[in-house]
Formats: structure tokens, sequence, C-alpha cells
């Protein structure tokens, strides 16, 4: 195998594929990068077997040459350091040769390392993915939609099911769900090509999380392939596959309510803003708990309480609010993780007791729901 590319393209290509990369995995082929070069151009592919993500780079793009193939072929070299020479040679041309079997050559400028690769027959083929389950999102979409949901996974592996989004089509629409039985964020939207067939998978926060940082800033459509244990996510020059997680989601539709006794309607930054001051005194207990208290009046109160450290009152001005008088405690880093989820619109509390879930809602917008536990505090 013999080859010319654009250091800043292979660069690009290389930092997609590096996301995938772990050094704790029981296969220790999975610790290199995967690299096949023809007359098209090149396939980086990286795995920890959870998380497959291949990147194609053309051998040209706009009549621009980017890789000048002498001679196809594949090895398999150690990530970490293959990485770290192409980010440090010094000329953006770089030649890169295979022989003797698994020898491999880099050279850029006055620059020359021998690398010792891996045969690459070795390395796990992808999985299969048919389309049974096809359709399409825009990446700027998909990005909220994971902004929104994938910081209420579980952190706890006793339950490894909850440790990822619940993505469920069913009566015409795409509901995508995250909780860690202490909160839940809710996502809907109506994709343009509807599968036809409901279907319901789980799939790991920690994927969605690595899929957000490789996603476009733009409407480019994504492709979403469903197959058995596996899900694949088709961008241009990106295919990132993860597997699914088995057993079965809970049934979150019974959590949230359908009536309420109080409603107040606030801006999302004010109270933010309010409650992450009352956390500062909040941090210092262990389980940094704020108080919000509403009645008739169009003012909430937020306070803290922390016997070592002293205590802070802060009075939001509210848009509205309806109903009973409320006193009700809860996690100030659930709040504000809901609040930003929902990012600094107006939006309407929604609540049915000192003890009950209570809902967050933007007013403008019906699709992203946030639902908290309180905390008992007497």
């Amino acid at each position: 195998m013999k080859f010319e590319i654009m250091r800043d393209k292979l660069l690009d290509g290389l930092s997609d594929v590096m996301k995938a990369i772990s050094q704790k995995v029981a296969i220790p082929i999975l610790t290199g990068i995967k690299i096949e070069v023809d007359e098209k151009g090149m396939t980086l592919t990286g795995s920890d077997s959870d998380i497959t993500i291949c990147t194609f780079i053309p051998a040209e793009d706009n009549g621009e040459q980017i890789i000048q193939v002498v001679e196809k072929g594949s090895i398999v070299l150690q990530a970490k350091v293959f990485s770290e020479i192409v980010r440090k040679l010094p000329t953006n041309e770089v030649t890169i040769e295979v022989a003797n079997g698994l020898q491999t050559h880099i050279q850029s400028g006055k620059s020359e390392f021998h690398l010792i690769g891996l045969d690459p027959e070795d390395y796990p083929v992808l999985p299969e993915v048919k389309d049974d389950y096809l359709f399409s999102l825009p990446a700027d979409l998909m990005k909220s939609i994971i902004r929104e949901t994938v910081f209420a996974v579980s952190q706890q592996e006793t339950r490894p099911v909850l440790t990822g989004v619940l993505w469920e089509v069913k009566d015409g629409g795409l509901a995508c769900i995250a909780t860690d039985s202490h909160r839940l964020a809710r996502r809907l939207t109506i994709p343009e090509d509807m599968p036809e067939v409901p279907f319901s998978v789980v799939i790991p926060g920690k994927s969605l999380q690595e899929l957000n940082k490789i996603l476009p800033d733009n409407g480019e459509l994504v492709d979403i392939v469903i197959a058995d244990q596996q899900v694949l996510f088709k961008t241009r020059g990106v295919l990132f596959y993860s597997r699914l997680l088995e057993g079965n989601y809970p049934d979150t539709s019974r959590l949230i309510p359908l009536e309420y006794k109080t409603s107040v309607t606030v801006n999302g930054r004010l109270l933010l803003q309010a409650i992450d001051r009352a956390s500062l005194l909040a941090r210092e207990e262990r389980n940094n708990i704020v108080r919000f208290s509403a009645n008739e009046g169009k003012v909430i109160e937020i306070s803290s309480n922390s016997p070592e450290v002293g205590k802070v009152e802060e009075l939001v001005e509210a848009i509205g609010v309806t109903g009973e008088e409320l006193n009700i405690s809860f996690s100030a880093k659930y709040m504000m993780d809901a609040l930003k989820a929902i990012d600094g619109q107006d939006i309407t509390i929604q609540f049915t007791g000192a003890m009950r879930p209570f809902i967050l809602k933007s007013v403008d917008d019906d699709s992203i729901l946030q639902l908290i536990l309180p905390v008992r505090t007497y």
C-alpha cells in the first residue's frame, strides 16, 4: 500500500474515528485504527465494540486532489501514536507506505516515522445493518434532541437500560425519553419520512454524546437505520454504529401528571440564574436542595439554607401564578439541567402537590417536557 494525502484532511477524519477508540478494550486490535485505501479514497475505522465510527475521505473533492493512490491496500495502526504523529508532522503533504508485510513508513517533509502495523484481517468486521427501519432527521434537530434528553440518563449501571435514551415511534411521531427515575426528559418530533412500522429501541447515552460531537451544525439530513441490536447514523462521509441496550424500558407515560393544582409561568433564564445563585450555598450540602415558594401573587421565592454556611433568599418576578399556594423542595442541579434544556424561553411549571412530580414546558413549544421528583425536607 502506498499513497499521498493532505495532512489536514487526514486529521479531520482521524478526529472523528478517535471518538470511538478506548484503551480499555477486550480485543487488543481495537486500540488501533483500520486504514483502507483504494482508487476512490480512504476509509478510516475506529471501534470500542460498543461504538464503531467509519469516515471516508474521497481521493478528489470539488476538483481538488486530496489523495494520490499509488498502490491500494489496508493496515491497522496504533490509534493514539498514529494520530499524534499526524498532528505534529511538519508539512501538509504526507506519504504513507506499507512494505515488507506490516512495516509502515510515514513521511512528511524531512520527518520520517517507521511504525509496526497490525494485520487488518484480524480487525472485526462491521455489523450487518439491514434497512429494516429507515428514516431521516436534520442534523441540527438531532443535536437538539440529544441536548434536551441525554443529560437525564442514569449514571448508575445497576439498571443498564436507564443509561440509554428510549427512541420510540408510535402514533405518527418519534418520542425520545430519558430518565434516571428521579427526573425525566422527553422530546417529541415528527420525522418527514416516518417508518411505517412502530419500533422502540434504547440507544446508550454515551453513544449519543459521541455522535453529537461529529454531527454537523446544519440542516443536513442524517439517515437513521434501526436494526437488530444496532443503530446506524449516516451523514456525509461518516457512518456511526452503536449497539442498542437490551431490556424493557419502563412505561414513563404513567409518571406524567395529566392535571395540576398550581401553575407558574416565568422566564426560564431568570429562574435559572436565581436557582444557580441559591445553589451556591446548597452545594455545600450533600443533596444540593433548593426551596421554591409560590402564592397568588406574581412573585416566587427561591431559597436555600445550609446550617454551616448560611442562607439565601431571592424573589423572582413571575409572568403568572394560578392555583393553590405551594412550597416545594428539589435538587438545584436537576432543575438547572431541565431549564438549560428548554433554553431560556418562557416556561410553565405545573405542580400537583409538594411531594408529587412536577413538569416544565416551554410556553411556545409543547415538544419538550421535563419532569422532576421533589425532595422531602421535613
